[in-house]
């Protein structure tokens, strides 16, 4: 095999799958894909691998957070996927674009060309949008995206007190407003996950200009006169070279994109002297402005028999939502991470939804460091604020690209996030003790009534919320001193050399990041394609 190609993308994750496909349709372009983990997992393509691999070793990098003070000292866990299709083979299947603000705000940064209705187009480019939609959704687009098809009275309940509280139902969230409860849209088809592989790499197998290898730690990118030529690659313990022609594209995720720049010499000085890292390029910013949800989980019991999956999924009947799987594609099995969703305002005056809500038809326990389904019926009820404030850093801990990065999120730094999170668990309250709701729900299970005061509340939140697992921001967009890549996702002050994947991204979206990923590896393609 030749070790010398036109551009090489390192990562194939939601973006880069995405790259490798737009950048292989020009039959010139010899290409490069390059996957640290492995090419595919046997229970992938099933939905609800989502909680089956989350802990597993094989399809997932499992990281850790430090300890800090703001979450009492826990090391929270990272889950990051270790397949072809990065973290959308083991995500929650949750397909949300986020609010026209959120890319506004990153316009008004000084992004050009990163505004809503600029971004528009390629939200559209990637979706074959399953239902009737207008014209801001996309019909012909690889990735197939479906509403979720799971029906329960709970669901209806929630509606019901929404519409009395002023709250709508909103059929399409990813259309003109966000705000409104709403049934999930997915990226499930047929009773099957649509990850970035599924959705980009599959359909294009028979290329020949398109080299996908598996396996393959990239180490560091070679630069020389500030400009990137290589990538080394350890594989099977031995290094070895990749030269780019033109480019190299890093689209590793917002924890190993900057972990690889620094090993590459790009990043902060003093970081960099004090592991003996020679300085090709200093970019303080790489590494820096990392943001994810937080969210909190809020357990009701469910008093109504054969409404939760705790039941319906559990001994003989999880033989008949296997049944159901197998030959209905339907049921337990094919569900994504929280079929409803809600996405409020805890204030009235707020211009857009400030929170996210998840609702899980079920109650999940750890039993000897593993989640299962509880044995009592529940509901879950998770929140996060949309665009947190606080910021926090990934850096590399040595020299070993074999080392995982020391992973600090600073949640709760910030006394706006506090605040909004406290609101969120009183308005999930009052929606889940609605009479409506309490129709089908009994008592709080966790933190319990007890936990009544804000001060109550908030240490809660510190002791048991976890990532939604959307970090994001650290190789950062922008002109200002702290950022990394321009707005053509160049990296500052080297050639050859861009970064397209959330680690780009100035401001967290308000939701989950696989749309936004794989949108800003088709925004890169484009760059690329025109010469920008």
């Amino acid at each position: 095999m030749s070790n010398e190609f036109d551009y090489i993308i390192v990562g194939g994750g939601s973006a880069g799958c995405a790259l490798a496909n737009r950048l292989s349709s020009i039959k010139n372009n010899n290409v490069l894909l390059l996957e640290a983990g492995n090419s595919y997992h046997p229970l992938a393509r099933m939905p609800v691998s989502f909680a089956m691999l989350i802990d597993n070793p094989k399809a997932n990098w499992r990281y850790r957070s430090e300890p800090e003070a703001g979450t009492s000292n826990r090391q929270i866990p990272v889950p990051r996927g270790k397949l072809l299709g990065g973290s959308s083979s083991i995500n929650g299947l949750v397909y949300v674009r986020g609010q026209k603000l959120d890319y506004d705000i990153w316009a008004q940064m000084g992004n050009r060309g990163w505004s809503s209705e600029e971004v528009l187009p390629y939200f559209k480019k990637l979706e074959n949008y399953q239902h009737d939609c207008d014209h801001i959704r996309g019909k012909k687009g690889p990735v197939k995206i479906s509403q979720v098809n799971d029906r329960n009275p709970i669901y209806q309940a929630l509606f019901k007190t929404g519409k009395r509280l002023g709250i709508p139902f909103n059929n399409d969230y990813n259309s003109e407003e966000q705000e409104g409860f709403a049934y999930t849209q997915t990226t499930i088809f047929n009773g099957e996950r649509m990850s970035a592989k599924v959705a980009y790499l599959d359909p294009i197998k028979s290329r020949t200009n398109l080299t996908v290898i598996t396996n393959s730690l990239v180490s560091k990118v070679i630069i020389k006169n500030k400009s990137a030529e290589a990538v080394e690659v350890l594989k099977n313990n031995k290094k070895q070279l990749f030269y780019a022609n033109k480019e190299v594209i890093i689209c590793s995720g917002a924890i190993n994109s900057p972990q690889i720049l620094e090993l590459s010499g790009i990043g902060n000085p003093n970081i960099l002297k004090k592991l003996g890292i020679q300085l090709n390029h200093p970019l303080n910013g790489v590494g820096e402005n990392l943001r994810d949800h937080i969210g909190p989980r809020i357990v009701y019991r469910i008093n109504e028999p054969g409404l939760s999956y705790n039941e319906r999924a559990r001994g003989f009947n999880l033989i008949k939502q296997v049944t159901n799987y197998f030959f209905k594609r339907d049921g337990f099995l094919t569900l994504p991470s929280a079929p409803v969703l809600g996405f409020l305002k805890t204030k009235p005056e707020l211009a857009s939804p400030d929170i996210q809500l998840h609702f899980i038809p079920y109650r999940v326990v750890l039993e000897n460091g593993k989640r299962k389904l509880g044995k009592d019926p529940g509901i879950t009820c998770t929140i996060n604020q949309n665009r947190p404030d606080s910021q926090g850093s990934i850096h590399i801990k040595s020299n070993d690209p074999q080392e995982y990065p020391e992973i600090k999120f600073n949640f709760l730094s910030k006394s706006t996030d506090c605040e909004t999170l406290i609101s969120g668990v009183k308005l999930i309250r009052k929606l889940m003790n609605s009479p409506e709701v309490q129709k089908y729900c009994g008592e709080e299970v966790q933190p319990g009534t007890q936990t009544s005061s804000d001060e109550e509340i908030l240490k809660f939140i510190r002791d048991k919320a976890e990532t939604l697992y959307h970090p994001s921001g650290t190789c950062k967009m922008g002109n200002d001193k702290m950022s990394v890549v321009d707005n053509k996702l160049k990296v500052h002050g080297i050639k050859n050399l861009r970064v397209a994947d959330a680690s780009i991204m100035p401001t967290l979206i308000s939701g989950n990041t696989n749309g936004p990923c794989m949108m800003i590896g088709e925004r890169c393609a484009d760059f690329i394609l025109q010469n920008n």
